[in-house]
């Protein structure tokens, strides 16, 4: 009887499938079968907005973190790894920031610290006046776990305070008691955010944009939302069930226990 060659043959596709999953795109940097290239603008867009991210070194591991794609789709972004906002990043822009540049940061508001909502910052920087690079605006973003994101801020006040950086949240409310989605729904749910209220930093700055950005903000929103559903729909063959975390799960039902 001749050997049954199906089982060397089924092995060599299967090899051939992970050898193609560990190529990465050179452009995008990810994975060739889940590549964004099509949807990443060929030029950086330009935004009058200088956008600082604070990157948290654990959370710049994580396979589906998506501010890698942010400085590869707009023009002025800066990233740093660290665990708190440092002086020496402020010089670290692509252009230079007068003394009178206006610091914002994307963090929602607790009962010691409020935050201005983005409807709000709008009717203020309407007020003010000011067109295009004439705001002189900065965006701080902190990348990480909702837990790593509130030592980030924390770590980081001094400098915050000196910046005279005003807190920023998104028009919705982060609350502890409830597990979260994203406010574009189940259709950009890339990863289970971990209580209501809290987004992807790159689904935050997209709303963000839109509203600080005074010529193209919705059009700059539509083109991030495009590339965050994009990767979305791509990166679903590819996922496991999404659960809850068992440990924010368990503090939820604490909450809960001791409000009822």
């Amino acid at each position: 009887m001749e050997p049954d060659s199906t089982p060397s043959s089924s092995s060599s596709t299967s090899q051939e499938q992970q050898q193609r999953r560990r190529q990465i795109c050179g452009q995008c940097e990810r994975p060739i079968p889940v590549c964004l290239c099509h949807v990443i603008p060929t030029t950086p867009i330009k935004t009058s907005t200088h956008i600082l991210i604070v990157h948290h070194p654990l959370e710049s591991q994580h396979k589906l973190n998506t501010v890698r794609l942010l400085p590869k789709t707009l023009h002025h972004v800066t990233t740093h790894l660290s665990r708190k906002l440092l002086r020496s990043h402020l010089t670290h822009t692509h252009t230079h920031q007068s003394p009178s540049s206006t610091t914002i940061y994307l963090f929602p508001p607790s009962p010691g610290s409020p935050a201005v909502s983005l409807s709000e910052l709008k009717e203020s920087l309407n007020s003010n006046g000011g067109e295009g690079d004439e705001r002189n605006l900065r965006l701080v973003v902190f990348d990480g776990t909702w837990k790593h994101a509130k030592e980030m801020v924390k770590a980081s006040q001094g400098v915050l305070e000196g910046l005279g950086a005003i807190r920023v949240c998104l028009d919705l409310d982060v609350d502890e008691n409830t597990r979260g989605e994203t406010i574009y729904n189940d259709e950009l749910l890339l990863r289970k955010e971990p209580l209501k209220g809290c987004v992807t930093t790159f689904e935050a700055v997209a709303r963000c944009l839109r509203v600080v950005e005074p010529d193209n903000g919705e059009e700059i929103e539509r083109i991030l939302v495009g590339i965050l559903r994009e990767m979305v729909k791509l990166q679903a063959a590819f996922l496991k069930p999404v659960k809850p975390r068992p440990k924010l799960l368990k503090m939820s039902k604490q909450n809960q226990f001791k409000t009822s």
